[in-house]
Order: structure tokens, then C-alpha cells, then sequence
């Protein structure tokens, strides 16, 4: 059987950070989907998925995203039940993810961590003037 989930989506809020009585971290968030139909006036429909991710992905979520982040997520769709405080039952499906990728650069409302990468080339003392050097074609391995 294959349960695999990949979407690409919004978070309708700020991903929210529970602990487990071991101390794990659990992040819970909803992503919103577009969807291919559109409702009869005429605009897009969405679907609204919650989602759950554990431990350290759970911590740089909470870290780094907010509300409206464009994320990926990759994962497995499961059902659970529980009994309310009431006593009725209710039934939870979720999308419990594996990978949840960062998907808008920083300062597109993100404050995401990312090195900045010049576009220069390195040079080192080492590789200077290798255009110059005078090597009898004996030497070489080819």
C-alpha cells in the first residue's frame, strides 16, 4: 500500500509548538491548497489541511515561519480518533510530514537563516598563475 502526500501551500496561521511529556517538540499547522475547480461565483476554492511535524523540523518551523508562508510539504495522510471532553468521538485527518521545505526566500515575510553565498570565485595562494607553469611534457600523467 502507498500513503505518500506532497503539497505545495500557504500557512493559514502561525504554526503552533506543543512538547510531548517526553519533551518532544510538536509543531501543528494548517496549509491551504488551491484547488482545480472554482466555486459558482466564480473564484478559486482552497482546501484547508492541518498538518503535524515533530522535532527539530518543529522547532525551525516555529523559528522561522509565519502566517502566509509558502512551504512544501512531503508526508503520509493519517486518521486517529479521540473522545471530547463531552464525551462524543471525533475522528482527526491529518497529514503527518517527513519534510517540510521553506519554500519563499528571506524578507518575503520570513526571517529564514540562510548564508549568503558571494558570487566571486575564492582564490587561494595555491591557485594563482597555474596559466604560467612550465612543465616538460614528460612529466605529465597523459
Amino acid at each position: 500500500m502507498i500513503n505518500r502526500l506532497v503539497l505545495v501551500g500557504r500557512l493559514t496561521r502561525d504554526p503552533e509548538l506543543r512538547r510531548t511529556g517526553a519533551g518532544n517538540s510538536v509543531c501543528s499547522f494548517t496549509v491551504a491548497v488551491d484547488n482545480r475547480t472554482r466555486n459558482p461565483d466564480g473564484t478559486r476554492s482552497a482546501s484547508f489541511i492541518p498538518c503535524v511535524v515533530f522535532q527539530q523540523s518543529a522547532d525551525n518551523m516555529v523559528r522561522f515561519l509565519k502566517k502566509g508562508a509558502l512551504v512544501g510539504i512531503e508526508g503520509r495522510l493519517n486518521q486517529r480518533s479521540y473522545q471530547r471532553q463531552d464525551g462524543t468521538k471525533a475522528n482527526v485527518l491529518e497529514v503527518l510530514c517527513d519534510s517540510v521545505q521553506f519554500l519563499e526566500p528571506k524578507g518575503e515575510g520570513q526571517s529564514i537563516d540562510a548564508p549568503v553565498f558571494d558570487d566571486q570565485p575564492v582564490e587561494s595562494a595555491d591557485s594563482k598563475n597555474l596559466d604560467s607553469l612550465d612543465l616538460p611534457d614528460d612529466d605529465l600523467p597523459f
